[in-house]
């Protein structure tokens, strides 16, 4: 029998969750830089090389890899005989109980702290928990000792696009993956993992398809030796055919949306085949650690030869420098989808709640509290900045949730252009075309290199919103790529590029 004290299995989660929030896995950087050396689309390649160089620089620095700093969520597998107990003799604690308060150490840690994500009363007024909790808790109960435990901070770009389908016996799974793939846009962030869930019941093959998620990223050696399972050959055939769509990093075109394709299958019933699936995006995050009744886990040093030869700055040759305060409708018509441009200057923030309210006052023909004429706005929530940085980590959230405020806030208030992460619908290119805008993508999962090209940061409207609060940043030499120009071209896949086509 192993006796494991609680106290130590709460410290070890909280520093878990710190270390995943600033460090990739070794195989994801290895797999990263893989495709970076063989990519040769230059906007995923820049894209690619962004996300190297945050790679870096976040494990150097100890700080989020990504602003979404993620649901955290707990899968322990627990040896029935293991026992227990609390040094401090209090009553035991759940095992929720124990992961939550794991959780809530970890994202209000001062030297780190990291951006709750999780909101109650999901229905209502969705109040955000203020820690992070109530963490995610699978447990598998098994013969033996042990307790091994697998810690994920799972963003919403990845979560959101998960897909299930109950299948014919008959169909093939691959051509069903594939269906699903244009549809998911570029908002789970790729290049990342596929996960691959077959068989069992429906909520059986979502887990599945979530805990393949974080198996050895060995797609390298398996095409080497090639497949000796069917579900081998699944991986295969699916990393092939999915990047042979051209989708590319962040969407943006090139070879390597997906990194590796994992699945895991479990016995079903003869009449059919429950399939799903689940990205995994570039702010890739999860670690295991064992506890053995010694005390808390020791967690692995990261070799710094992961990042031998990555810079501390993206290549990002021939990009086009912009001073955002000298702005002009007739700048912004000079711009061309694909094209590199480096800002300088004030720029707005705003998400959902900040949209909202925006719009909503100017149907009521309130002032607002912010001059948007001229002006470009940042879809962003940044993480609490500490020491000297003007801003925490601060990447781009998905555009599409602010398709709809698009058409009244460029008519009514003269906004020139926008910054997010992934595709426009059809209704935002519209608006954009119309009023001889643009909208510009930042790249997703790179938040702290990002976050050093802010200089400067201030609330200036709707303080009560906390992260989703309007700020006003000073940039310079921040990194976009032109995603959808005035003549409302795209560059994503995911939309037409022909403005006819969007009547």
């Amino acid at each position: 029998m192993t006796r494991i004290a609680q106290e130590d299995l709460v410290a070890s989660l909280a520093q878990a969750f710190q270390h995943i929030s600033h460090h990739h896995p070794p195989e994801f950087v290895r797999a990263l830089r893989r495709a970076f050396d063989a990519e040769t689309h230059p906007p995923a390649r820049a894209a690619l090389s962004q996300l190297l160089v945050n790679s870096r620089l976040a494990a150097q620095g100890q700080r989020p890899l990504c602003q979404d700093t993620g649901v955290a969520q707990v899968f322990v597998s627990l040896g029935m005989a293991v026992q227990f107990y609390r040094r401090d003799a209090q009553p035991l604690w759940s095992l929720q109980a124990l992961a939550n308060e794991g959780v809530r150490r970890a994202y209000r840690d001062p030297d780190n702290p990291l951006r709750a994500t999780l909101v109650a009363d999901p229905l209502g007024q969705r109040r955000n928990t203020g820690d992070n909790t109530p963490a995610i808790v699978q447990c598998e109960l098994v013969a033996g000792s042990g307790l091994e435990v697998l810690v994920v901070a799972k963003g919403g770009g990845g979560d959101l696009k998960a897909r299930f389908a109950t299948l014919l016996p008959s169909d093939k799974v691959a051509d069903w993956v594939l269906s699903q793939l244009p549809g998911m846009g570029a908002g789970w962030c790729p290049p990342g993992t596929l996960g691959v869930g077959i068989g069992g019941s429906p909520e059986q093959a979502m887990l599945l398809a979530k805990q393949a998620l974080f198996q050895p990223m060995d797609l390298a050696e398996l095409q080497a030796r090639g497949a000796h399972t069917p579900e081998e050959q699944l991986r295969l055939e699916v990393h092939a055919r999915a990047n042979a769509l051209g989708i590319g990093a962040q969407g943006l075109g090139g070879l390597s949306a997906v990194l590796d394709v994992q699945v895991r299958s479990a016995p079903c019933h003869a009449a059919a085949l429950q399939v799903a699936l689940i990205p995994n995006c570039a702010a890739t995050r999860y670690l295991r650690f064992s506890l053995d009744g010694q005390g808390p886990a020791t967690l692995p040093t990261p070799d710094p030869s992961l990042w031998a030869g990555v810079p501390e700055q993206a290549e990002l040759p021939g990009a086009t420098r912009v001073a955002l305060d000298q702005l002009t409708p007739e700048v912004v018509a000079g711009w061309a989808i694909g094209q590199t441009l480096l800002l300088s200057g004030r720029v707005l923030t705003a998400r959902d709640a900040a949209h909202q309210r925006l719009v909503t006052q100017l149907a009521n023909g309130e002032p607002l509290p912010v001059d948007l004429r001229g002006r470009v706005i940042y879809y962003v929530g940044p993480v609490e900045a500490v020491r000297d940085e003007a801003v925490g980590p601060a990447g781009p959230t998905t555009a599409t949730r602010m398709d709809r405020f698009v058409e009244p806030l460029m008519a009514q208030t003269g906004l020139l252009a926008m910054i997010g992460k992934a595709e426009r619908g059809p209704q935002a290119v519209r608006a954009i075309q119309r009023h001889q805008g643009a909208y510009l993508c930042a790249t997703g999962g790179a938040a702290y290199l990002l976050s050093r090209a802010i200089r400067a940061a201030r609330v200036v409207a709707f303080e009560d919103l906390g992260m989703e609060a309007i700020h006003e940043f000073e940039l310079q030499d921040f990194p976009v790529t032109v995603a959808v120009d005035s003549q409302g071209r795209c560059l994503h896949r995911f939309g037409t590029s022909d403005p006819s086509d969007q009547a």
